[in-house]
């Protein structure tokens, strides 16, 4: 069973950035492979990120040049992701998920607007 809870959320301009975190506890493996997902306002869930095996990512091409997905180096068990350029169209609730076990976070609210 792994736990997975969100982080970093909030309200920012157009423009802006955040940096969203993911913190896994529980039946952790050593090498993790975890997705960020988002679900805007009275739409479906849909993917953003991965981060799996070898550091290899992934992005959807909404988010690509403006978001990075990364592992903390120090503790294994936190993936980040960080969002540039942020638009008003990124407002969602972000999720991550853990690719093998299935499992998701809370979710973390980020709304993009002046």
């Amino acid at each position: 069973q792994v736990q997975l809870v969100e982080s970093g959320g909030g309200l920012v301009q157009p423009g802006g950035s955040l940096r969203l975190s993911c913190a896994a506890s529980g039946s952790v493996d050593s090498i993790m492979s975890l997705g960020w997902y988002r679900q805007p306002p009275g739409k479906q869930r849909e993917f953003v990120a991965s981060l799996t095996i070898g550091d290899t990512t992934n992005y959807a091409d909404s988010v690509k040049g403006r978001f990075t997905i990364s592992r903390d180096n120090a503790a294994k068990n936190t993936v980040y992701l960080q969002m540039n350029s942020l638009k008003p169209e990124d407002t969602a609730v972000y999720y991550c998920k853990h690719l093998v076990t299935k499992s998701w976070g809370q979710g973390t609210q980020v709304t993009v607007s002046s």
